[in-house]
């Protein structure tokens, strides 16, 4: 199906917003919330009905909604001053008041909408009879994320940091990943939290999941671990992206001021974790999304409440700091693509560098951005997504 209005096309056959000849950047629950606007367009859509259809009933904050709205507005040119063609009716719903021509294709494919995209989450066993929890969504070639600093399978999924990321990535593929042990769905009260132990945790998934060979990929510290794993089963990694990582912890670089913003990191952690400290929040948010929306920073804070004990985030965080697979890297015999941003302010440029220049044959591309987790509206985002679909399809 296919809908026009003013300059505009959305063809939901296939899921994309043009304005005239040019593809609009869309984030997938926008594109549903305007699919479903425009589809009932005779009508008020009020706020519990999008929950529905773009959530699929699942809990969303008021502010989540509003901020797709505002998104849905932006992507098409209008605005909540203007609402030219979407338009707020108070304490009722939303709108679509623009004409909108529509034309039906036979041969346009039937899209399956974001809300449709649900993950399965399940349980298995890791080492010492650790319950890690995993998730598979999506259909087509596996591609495995592994474990990083902090994750939840159920918040991170509906988060405005990782969910642009995420759900991609299981657009054409099924993704499977995973809540490393000591956070997330995964046991918490473990008395091992080694980086041994992650790559375990690793082991356990992909044996569970039932998977022969798929792609593997790595963010921050799940680059380490990543690595670790396809040195160890080469026969099972077809392709292993790295994105934002490092061979050695900050512990282990040589440099005296990383050593002492480390240091002072696990004692800000030891004291304000999870608490409603705006200096805490400030430092963390500012390293990891310094280039955050409000939202997004908001998620932040969030995060350490969700994701962990204060005493797992030292414990967890003390392992990164300690990580070093510097002598790894020339083991690796599987095709590399290395990604990290030019301004990280985690985890420096150069080390990425350093992974790419020690695996042998490795791709390595610079992207532009000063966040560690990549946001849909970096400038690099674009590019990542161009780079890491070409390579796990070549």
């Amino acid at each position: 199906m296919r809908y026009e209005f003013d300059d505009f096309v959305l063809d939901t056959g296939r899921v994309e917003l043009r304005r005239g000849s040019k593809p609009v950047d869309i984030e997938p629950q926008v594109f549903d919330l305007l699919v479903h606007l425009i589809a009932n367009q005779d009508r008020v859509v009020s706020s519990e009905e999008l929950f529905d259809a773009v959530w699929a009933g699942r809990i969303v904050s008021l502010s989540t909604l509003t901020s797709r709205i505002n998104a849905a507005r932006k992507a098409i040119g209008d605005s909540g001053a203007r609402q030219k063609l979407i338009k707020t009716v108070p304490r009722r719903g939303y709108r679509f008041t623009a004409e909108v021509i529509t034309a039906s294709d036979e041969t346009d494919a039937v899209p399956e909408p974001e809300s449709a995209l649900r993950q399965e989450i399940s349980f298995c066993t890791s080492g010492n009879n650790v319950r890690i929890a995993y998730a598979k969504v999506g259909s087509g070639p596996p591609l495995v994320k592994a474990g990083n600093w902090l994750n939840h399978l159920e918040y991170d999924w509906e988060s405005p940091v990782w969910s642009h990321m995420l759900k991609w990535m299981a657009g054409g593929r099924q993704l499977i990943r995973y809540d490393a042990r000591g956070n997330g769905l995964s046991d918490w009260d473990v008395q091992d939290i080694s980086f041994d132990a992650f790559v375990r945790d690793l082991e356990a998934v992909v044996d569970a999941a039932g998977l022969k060979r798929f792609a593997l990929f790595g963010a921050s510290q799940g680059c380490a671990v990543s690595i670790a794993y396809a040195v160890k089963h080469p026969e099972r990694v077809s392709k292993l992206v790295l994105y934002g990582g490092f061979a050695r912890g900050r512990r282990l670089r040589g440099d005296g001021v990383d050593i002492e913003q480390a240091e002072a990191m696990i004692t800000l952690m030891r004291t304000g974790w999870g608490q409603e400290n705006p200096a805490f929040r400030q430092i963390f948010t500012s390293l990891f999304v310094p280039g955050g929306t409000p939202e997004q920073m908001a998620w932040f804070n969030d995060l350490q409440r969700n994701t962990t004990s204060p005493d797992n985030a030292v414990r967890i965080r003390l392992v990164s700091d300690y990580m070093d697979v510097l002598k790894l890297l020339p083991q690796v015999k599987v095709p590399t693509l290395v990604l990290h941003c030019r301004d990280d302010a985690v985890q420096p440029f150069e080390e990425g560098r350093i992974l790419a220049a020690g695996i042998p044959g490795a791709r390595f591309v610079g992207l532009e951005g000063q966040n560690h987790l990549i946001l849909e509206t970096d400038p690099g985002w674009g590019k990542f997504q161009e780079e890491v679909a070409a390579f796990l399809a070549g």
